[in-house]
């Protein structure tokens, strides 16, 4: 079955396989069970022609799929035109709502990087070979 150009899965329950549309959450999916007299508990395979013409209309209402993902990109589009310190952040790749990233934010900031202390010896060495390399 597909509503809002998403494939619902059959053999789960109605308020759960509604989910799976990008927008729509545990929150959203009773009011709108609500008001299209759905039972939440009823398997989707099992929804009639009716039912499903009835949750299609009430979902137009509510910004689903696409035009969500276009009204977010846009939002973090001026956030970073702006220069914002929110916009810096997701522009840098770096979590933008002040979580820690002296150890966490692997996520976002990507596998680590060990960083290792080296003796003077190699240090030095280093150094002489990149001046050799300058000249």
């Amino acid at each position: 079955m597909r509503l809002a150009s998403v494939t619902i899965p059959d053999n789960k329950r109605v308020d759960i396989a509604l989910t799976y549309i990008y927008g729509i959450g545990r929150s959203n999916v009773l009011p709108i069970l609500d008001k299209s007299k759905v039972d939440p508990s009823k398997k989707a395979k099992d929804l009639t022609e009716e039912e499903i013409k009835i949750l299609t209309k009430i979902l137009e209402g509510y910004k689903i799929e696409g035009d969500l993902k276009a009204d977010i990109a846009s939002d973090i589009r001026r956030l970073k035109e702006s220069g914002s310190y929110r916009g810096m952040r997701h522009s840098k790749g770096l979590p933008s709502r002040g979580q820690r990233t002296r150890s966490n934010a692997r996520t976002k900031r990507g596998k680590r990087v060990t960083i290792g202390a080296i003796k003077k010896e190699v240090a030095a060495k280093m150094e002489v070979a990149a001046k050799a390399k300058d000249k």
